[in-house]
């Protein structure tokens, strides 16, 4: 049981709970339009305080090992979209799961998990904080930028217009510049109340979920997907993340990479953002569609976490033995 409730993350349940509360008492009228509003302006200090978190040296230091940054951008801004494009082609699902699917593949990688797995991992934690950091600020441009180009193309509607993703990367990336030409003067806070700025990332979260479910409940969503169709989501995120691992964990063998940096590319390449694709849904997105189209990422986070733990500790405990052998010998 315990170690059930270490695979599982706390903040899913909160998800959970949140999606059972807009389904049970979704916001309507007035009261979605406030939840609207109130959920914008999370979105903005969400991306305020991501920009005040990341540090100009752990910016200027990625280029010391740009084969290794530039082999986990690849797989997360060009692998993996491309997997997203085939996975177009499976009609069992609904069009809006589809959309979500690709959507998902175009999302940055996620920061704290890949730098927590790599250190359990006995990686090179310092890489990994660079290349999820990398990742995440490209995300910004790229994620609407490749949504607007691969979206109309896929099959799943012409969602965003190019016209439409200046104004779309302003309302995240202002936010996001502010808050880090800020840092100078709110560095120190931000790095002094981590767990206080934690709370305040996961709040601004859980309100886009619930405007954005509550939204989709109001248009007959559960009316809509069937178990099957969930079933059948997340079996298709279980083969999903097995070929990208397989993936990077062939790519670093080819390129060469010391074991540590193998496995930085393994767990920041394998990895999609929960904390980035909730917020930047809700900006790209009409409310009445980002409900279906967060189902696949919220699905994708935990398997995601779920499978990542228990390599990490194979990881760990390998290279722990290695070093017991070598200490012995």
């Amino acid at each position: 049981m315990a170690r059930l409730r270490s695979l599982l993350d706390p903040f899913l349940l909160l998800l959970l709970a949140t999606i059972a509360l807009a389904s049970l008492l979704p916001a309507r009228g007035d009261g979605a339009r406030i939840a609207g509003a109130v959920a914008d302006a999370g979105i903005v200090l969400l991306f305020f305080l991501h920009g005040a978190k990341l540090s100009r040296e752990a910016i200027w230091s990625g280029a010391r090992a740009w084969k290794l940054h530039l082999a986990t951008l690849a797989t997360t801004f060009l692998v993996f979209p491309l997997i997203g494009l085939s996975l177009q082609q499976i009609e069992t699902l609904p069009l809006s799961m589809r959309a979500g699917l690709l959507f998902l593949t175009l999302l940055p990688s996620t920061v704290q998990s890949s730098i927590a797995f790599t250190a359990i991992a006995r990686g090179n934690v310092a890489a990994a904080v660079v290349s999820a950091s990398f990742s995440n600020l490209l995300g910004i441009l790229l994620t609407p930028l490749l949504v607007a180009l691969l979206m109309g193309k896929s099959g799943s509607g012409s969602l965003v217009s190019l016209s439409s993703v200046k104004d779309i990367m302003l309302q995240l990336l202002l936010p996001f510049v502010i808050g880090h030409l800020a840092r100078p003067w709110i560095g120190g806070f931000v790095s002094r109340h981590k767990a206080l700025i934690g709370r305040v990332d996961r709040s601004s979260i859980l309100l886009v979920v619930y405007a954005a479910f509550s939204a989709a409940v109001v248009e007959g969503l559960w009316h809509k997907i069937s178990r099957t169709e969930l079933a059948l989501l997340a079996l298709i995120c279980v083969v999903l993340l097995i070929l990208v691992l397989l993936f990077t964990l062939l790519l670093g063998r080819l390129l060469g990479l010391p074991r540590a940096d193998a496995i930085v590319l393994q767990f920041c390449g394998s990895k999609k953002s929960l904390a980035s694709g909730v917020p930047i849904a809700g900006v790209l997105f009409p409310p009445s569609i980002v409900g279906p189209m967060l189902l696949p990422i919220m699905l994708f986070h935990q398997i995601q976490l779920m499978a990542c733990a228990i390599l990490a500790r194979r990881y760990g405990a390998a290279a722990d033995a290695e070093g017991a052998l070598a200490t012995a010998h």
